[in-house]
């Protein structure tokens, strides 16, 4: 699902993530993964996935008792032994198995977002969680940093749609908030956006806005010490890099999708090392938002 490639940013088992919370990071990572397996369409039907889902729901629940008895041990045992370390917190857990329901129904459904407010709503469950978790293993919990930390994963949730428009449209996945196609006068055709001007302008403006709230708590990673700011640093840049070819490609990326290569990543370790990237200036369909 498109959702998947944000949990690659996960630092794992990389030189900047400290080797004490390797075993959490994987641990974490392994259960969104292999929820993110299940709720994709493969051969299974929609049924199936949700059953599947709930199952696993199931042994999350497990995973935060004392004698947990697990469906997949696989996945639960390393998640439930970091629980006990690290004192994980549940929500967050279950926030992504949320969204992840909520795809296998939307995208059965052939189901858009109607609004901005919606699509957000979305992310907050599909992206924030991931953030959370990792500045709760990093011991960093003020209201300041956690909501920096949700503009950034939704930043990165908002991206990763913009650039995958040409996969998602193909497959019916709806992403694109309605009220704003409907304020530019964009329509859907198959895997296509019509009119094109009007759909140009429509990708610009969701990559304003993005770009916007990637910029909003982008401070967080030059505040946090060590490796989870370097870290940090990278995913931010890499984000807004992506946007940056969004713009080169006028929007069009239900045509084109951009990616990175390794000039780019380059370009990402020296903006790493400059201070933080300040606010741009929106375009007005962005600031109407």
């Amino acid at each position: 699902m498109s959702n998947i490639d944000h949990y690659e940013n996960f630092p794992v088992a990389s030189w900047l993530c400290p080797p004490n919370l390797r075993p959490a990071v994987q641990a974490i990572y392994r259960f969104a993964r292999t929820a993110d397996d299940l709720a994709d369409e493969g051969e299974h039907t929609v049924s199936d996935r949700l059953t599947a889902l709930s199952h696993f729901r199931h042994d999350l629940t497990q995973a935060f008792t004392e004698h947990p008895h697990f469906r997949r041990p696989e996945v639960f045992v390393p998640l439930h032994e970091q629980v006990l370390r690290h004192q994980l917190p549940a929500h967050p857990l279950f926030a992504l198995l949320d969204a992840f329901e909520q795809d296998v129904r939307y995208n059965a459904e052939g189901r858009g977002y109607s609004s901005m407010g919606e699509l957000m709503d979305y992310c907050g469950r599909s992206a924030n969680p991931v953030g959370r978790l990792m500045l709760h293993l990093f011991g960093v919990n003020t209201s300041a940093a956690l909501t920096q930390s949700d503009a950034i994963c939704s930043a990165l949730q908002l991206i990763n749609f913009w650039q995958d428009l040409s996969i998602d449209l193909s497959r019916g996945r709806y992403y694109l908030p309605e009220d704003w196609m409907e304020r530019l006068g964009v329509q859907r055709e198959g895997g296509r956006l019509t009119p094109d001007d009007r759909a140009a302008e429509l990708v610009l403006a969701l990559a304003d806005h993005a770009r916007q709230l990637m910029i909003q708590g982008a401070p967080l990673a030059w505040q946090l010490p060590g490796r989870i700011g370097w870290e940090l640093r990278l995913v931010v840049h890499g984000g807004l890099r992506i946007l940056d070819k969004i713009t080169s490609l006028n929007g069009r990326t239900w045509a084109i999708r951009p990616t990175l290569n390794r000039l780019d990543y380059l370009t990402l370790l020296w903006r790493a090392c400059l201070p933080p990237p300040s606010s741009p200036v929106l375009s007005p369909n962005a600031r109407s938002s």
